[in-house]
């Protein structure tokens, strides 16, 4: 019995070294690099907080937000998108966007059926963008990067991603689509590096000559109801014409992409037009309104309301900085996810260290030990996700950089010693 008590003094007093050490290297980390940091490890088994260093402060999450976009997807979409929604009208049919982002987009795999629905069509075809309640940009966002191909707009109906490539071979320029490239023009000024700008308030594209870049560019276009007609006409080689009415509860729905598709873009790549555009998606199956809000509204009631701390959610993607989360809120999510999601198809959704995804370069081990999502904006980074201990235990772990002037690799440095240390200790 006595050899009983001493060997559980010895597990405790294990356990406490252990935290010990990391909530050392944790505020260690946070003095040489001057940040707000937080970190919370937590295990799914016990549902219990392993170790936790501010994780009931607020912090910007970045694209963390993904995460939560990701769990509403999961509870509301089901196994595919809904390409768009219809309603024949004698020899004419009225279509509505969905918000769908698969529909031509090169990151996101095709099916093809909504081309081919559209283009054998044998009547005419109008289509409506009445059901769409969100601005093109989401609020926090910084205006400044709207020409930047990591801010894409908003829309109901996307088109190829609502980007446009613009290509420099010798000295002819072409864009895809190529509808844009009557909106091009070379400018007669120089600037340090040749690029290519966007209008702020429409699709001009403006060249300027500079220094020799890789002569690519990717830029979000502007997605008004009539460059959607146009494109949709130019792409499918038939006319295309607005007609502005209310979407009806009749109207039927065409079955699209399957959703881990676009879920592992998503994710491992942290493609933020896809995450804004499924949130959309979520409010369309919950209404017949594409505004995020009702997505966000349904969602934190229905099922996020037992989190540790009330979430600050805005957008989709993380683009905003009015987004702000808990790390214990964030690990809590995560185990809602593992509840959800069978492992070997959610770890295949999920960025891993040393093997693909956004955490490709970093975390390396073999075998890998961290499957979870980043998050990045100036002088913010963070990671979080599950964690496979070298003894085999699966953990739930958040950890917030906020608020610092280092560069983000020395951030990433600090953050793998901790993560490591876990693994082993553990």
């Amino acid at each position: 019995m006595r050899a009983l008590y001493f060997f559980a003094l010895l597990v405790v007093a294990g356990a406490c070294s252990t935290r010990a050490v990391i909530l050392k290297e944790i505020k260690q980390s946070g003095k040489e690099i001057q940040n707000h940091i937080g970190f919370s490890l937590y295990d799914p088994q016990t549902k219990k907080f392993l170790i936790e260093h501010q994780s009931d402060k607020y912090f910007t999450p970045a694209s963390n937000t993904k995460i939560f976009t990701l769990f509403a997807a999961l509870n509301i979409l089901g196994d595919s998108t809904v390409a768009l929604r219809y309603l024949p009208m004698g020899d004419s049919m009225i279509i509505w966007g969905t918000g769908d982002p698969s529909f031509l987009y090169k990151h996101a795999y095709q099916t093809g059926k909504t081309y081919e629905f559209l283009q054998q069509y044998s009547g005419k075809i109008y289509f409506s963008g009445t059901n769409f309640y969100n601005y093109a940009l989401g609020p926090g966002w910084a205006w400044s990067d709207y020409d930047s191909y990591y801010s894409a707009e908003r829309s109901a109906f996307p088109v190829y991603g609502n980007l446009v490539e613009v290509k420099k071979a010798e000295e002819e320029f072409s864009t895809m689509p190529a509808y844009f490239m009557e909106h091009f023009t070379i400018a007669n000024q120089q600037r340090t590096y040749e690029e290519v700008t966007r209008g702020l308030d429409d699709n001009q594209l403006t060249y300027f000559t500079g220094k020799k870049t890789r002569g690519e560019w990717t830029i979000p276009f502007r997605s008004t109801t009539d460059v959607v007609v146009d494109l949709l006409s130019d792409t499918l080689k038939r006319e295309i014409n607005e007609a502005p009415i209310l979407l009806p509860a009749e109207a039927k729905s065409l079955k699209g992409t399957p959703v881990d598709s676009l879920y592992k873009v998503m994710m491992e790549d942290s493609d933020n037009f896809i995450a804004e555009q499924l949130l959309l998606q979520c409010a369309g199956v919950l209404s017949d309104s594409l505004k995020q809000e009702i997505a966000i509204k349904y969602v934190v009631e229905k099922w996020l309301s037992d989190l540790p701390d009330k979430p600050r959610w805005v957008d989709g993607s993380g683009l905003s900085r009015f987004n702000l989360f808990t790390p214990r809120s964030i690990a809590v999510l995560w185990d809602k996810i593992y509840s959800l999601v069978p492992q070997e198809r959610l770890f295949n959704l999920l960025a891993v260290g040393g093997q693909k995804g956004t955490l490709k370069n970093s975390y390396k081990n073999d075998p890998p030990y961290i499957f979870g999502k980043t998050g990045s904006l100036n002088n913010n980074h963070v990671l979080s996700g599950y964690l496979i201990t070298r003894k085999g235990k699966l953990l739930i772990f958040s950890l917030m950089n906020n608020n610092y002037l280092a560069p983000t690799n020395d951030v990433r440095k600090h953050m793998q010693e901790i993560l490591y240390t876990i693994y082993t200790k553990y």
